[in-house]
């Protein structure tokens, strides 16, 4: 893993405002660099520190690791989340990136 990518990866998460998420591809067109697998596997070995439940699938789904802890989180910052609350809104919750 690219050490750059990786602080590049958890700068950007640690700036994403309670309550709002960025997908895992979003992270990496904003980079300009790697893909969703990339920032997920900086995640995955590397994202503890940062608020990690802030980076999600595209779809606002989560992964099997969103399952433990992440629920409070999203009730703690009000995450929007759909009617089912196995998924972040994507539409109310995306956090617009700005330079």
């Amino acid at each position: 893993m690219n050490a750059e990518f990786t602080e590049r990866v958890l700068d950007l998460v640690e700036r994403i405002p309670p309550g709002q998420v960025l997908s895992y591809g979003a992270i990496a067109e904003i980079l300009g660099e790697g893909g969703p697998r990339q920032v997920g596997r900086v995640m995955a070995m590397e994202g503890g520190a940062v608020a990690w439940w802030r980076v999600v699938r595209a779809d606002g789904s989560l992964t099997a690791a969103h399952g433990i802890g992440a629920q409070e989180h999203y009730a703690e910052e009000g995450t929007p989340m759909r009617a089912s609350g196995s998924a972040v809104d994507m539409r109310q919750a995306l956090w617009t990136f700005h330079e």
